[in-house]
Formats: C-alpha cells, structure tokens, sequence
C-alpha cells in the first residue's frame, strides 16, 4: 500500500514557475515508476510525465523542455519542476505510483494522491 501527497500547488502568472512535490508512505518506494498527471475543467485526466524506478524520463510533448520530473528515493519524494508556465497549464495535478516500468495511460497507475491546483493568469 501506498500513500501519496502532493504539496506546492498555486496561483502564478504566465512565464513562472512552481515546484510541485509527492511524498509517499511505504518502503518500497524505489519499487514504484512515478507519474504526473493534471486534469483541467471539463477535460480529461492527460499524462504530464513520468519517472522509473531506474530514472529514466518520459514527457508529453506539450511540457517537453518547461517541466522536469526528478525523484529521491531516500525521501520517498518525486517533484514537478514547471518553468514557463502558460494559462493552458491550469490544472488539477495528480502525482500517481505504478509498480509497472512506465505508463502514459491513466489506468496503469495504482495509487492516486489527492491532487494539488495550479493556477497560472495570463
């Protein structure tokens, strides 16, 4: 079992930047890929990143080059850099585990944080 917390969500203008954090509970976090995902009004929950147990990275193309996902594993912790902020970034983000090597899909993911709001003004 898993237990995930995110923390550093906010409001921002357009061009800023936010770090987003994930605490998890358990000892075998290093077992975990970890991902961010983020739900906006009135759409779907879409993949924003991902991170392995081994550290490799995995981005949708939409943040590729604004934000960095990063982990250590002596803190159970995995965080969101996001740079460059848009409007279009507005969302709920959801920092989700999965013991499987890596998944953009939503459904491979089997614990959920509560999610944190970002808010960025034009």
């Amino acid at each position: 079992q898993v237990q995930l917390e995110e923390s550093g969500g906010g409001l921002v203008q357009a061009g800023g930047s936010l770090r987003l954090s994930c605490l998890a509970s358990g000892r075998t976090f290093e077992n975990y890929a970890m991902a961010w995902f983020r739900q906006a009004p009135g759409k779907e929950r879409e993949f924003v990143n991902a991170i392995s147990r081994y550290g490799t990275t995995y981005y949708t193309d939409s943040v590729k080059g604004r934000f960095t996902i990063s982990r250590d594993n002596a803190k159970n912790t995995v965080w969101l850099q996001m740079n460059g902020l848009k409007p279009e970034d507005t969302a709920v983000y959801y920092c989700a585990a999965t013991r499987r090597l890596y998944s953009d899909n939503s459904g491979a993911y089997d614990y959920w944080g509560q999610g944190t709001q970002v808010t960025v003004s034009s």
